[in-house]
């Protein structure tokens, strides 16, 4: 950890920018070539160039509010976006502006809230929202399929809205969900039906809205709730007697990693550093100061404070580990270049950017279930 961790102990911004249009940043896919794809509340996706952060390019086509973006893991010409309007759609980088090379669909009655590629590029797979205040579905197509291949669907796991979808970084077959019903599945696809399929079922306790693949291997699995609860459970153990727990805390806000003692106001994500085998936690405050943190069996520890950048929430960032680098985006609707050594001057004053298209996305409340599934224990 000692290299990355002097790389994040020097951040400083060497790079911002922000679109004309006021508009939040809901997340960020980098793409090793040297692109940077950013999905926005406007319900466009923005390319830009990685290193200067200029825009290079922007798509429209999307009908409602974006889930996520993802390049292509073999195809690096390709950027996928998920939305609420039914479809996950794919774009040409080399053509900026055009429409959707390839458009996945399903059920009319289905609004993808998370979407994801698996590591060889032969599935995709989207999370709908609730349907008919019932049941939810993971949808799987086959990704090379020009037409939008459909495979099927899977019925039975989740009760409620599925806010993400992870494959494995290394195993095409693994795939994580997360949903509002406080379940976080763990799949083998290899296996027959979804039955046969579900290899884990761990509980959050609450709304859970982010799952990262982390650890040795990839073996374990940390998740983030809606109410800034943390969770890192290691899947090596299924098969053990042991419990899944690393770590667990149902309000991280209570955690005092700190240099003054107190704690972050939000969690806004999780990231394993593979150069360094460390699992890092960025949490922020309201003001959009940021904290790196390492989060291991003992919590969180802090790494790195990174101030006077972001005027608000931060929605996303991407570590990029080849570069050093650290990218941020956010509501302030500011995408912010973080590098060792990097100090650019800021000109003029950079206030708040709050949008009306923005806030109208404000996710309906998230409900609380009683949780009936027989789980693996985890504590």
């Amino acid at each position: 950890m000692e290299g990355v961790e002097e790389k994040l102990r020097g951040l400083s911004i060497a790079r911002w920018t922000r679109p004309e249009e006021p508009t939040y940043l809901l997340d960020v896919a980098l793409q090793t070539a040297g692109l940077l794809a950013v999905s926005c509340s406007n319900f466009t996706v923005h390319l830009h160039n990685k290193d200067t952060l200029s825009l290079v390019g922007e798509y429209r086509g999307h009908g409602g509010p974006l889930c996520g973006v993802a390049f292509s893991h073999t195809s690096p010409d390709l950027v996928f976006s998920g939305s609420a309007d039914g479809t996950v759609r794919a774009w040409d980088v080399r053509c900026p502006g055009t429409d959707a090379v390839q458009m996945f669909r399903s059920n009319s009655s289905h609004h993808y809230c998370s979407f994801d590629l698996s590591c060889s590029d032969t599935l995709l797979c989207a999370g709908t929202e609730q349907v008919n205040d019932e049941d939810s579905f993971l949808v799987f197509w086959d990704a090379r399929k020009t037409g939008g291949g459909l495979l099927g669907v899977y019925s039975q796991s989740h009760s409620d809205d599925i806010t993400q979808v992870r494959f494995h970084p290394r195993d095409k077959d693994r795939l994580a969900s997360a949903s509002t019903d406080g379940l976080v599945n763990v799949f083998d696809l290899s296996r027959g039906t979804e039955e046969e399929a579900l290899q884990a079922t761990c509980n959050s306790g609450s709304s859970a809205g982010s799952v990262c693949w982390s650890g040795p291997d990839y073996a374990q699995l940390l998740c983030l709730s809606h109410d800034e609860g943390l969770h890192l459970w290691d899947l090596g153990q299924l098969d053990t007697d042991d419990p899944l727990t690393i770590f667990s805390i149902s309000d991280a806000r209570s955690l005092t990693p700190l240099a003054d003692g107190s704690g972050v106001d939000y969690l806004v994500g999780g990231s394993w550093l593979e150069e360094a085998q460390r699992l890092l936690v960025v949490g922020g405050m309201s003001n959009g100061n940021l904290h790196l943190m390492e989060c291991d069996h003992k919590g969180l520890r802090l790494l790195r404070s990174l101030e006077g950048g972001h005027t608000a929430t931060v929605r996303c960032f991407q570590w990029d580990g080849v570069g050093g680098a650290l990218f941020t985006g956010g509501e302030d609707a500011q995408l912010l270049l973080w590098k060792p050594g990097g100090e650019e001057v800021m000109k003029g004053k950079r206030e708040p950017m709050k949008s009306e298209s923005a806030l109208r996305l404000k996710a309906r409340p998230h409900r609380k279930h009683g949780y009936q599934r027989e789980e693996k224990k985890t504590t």
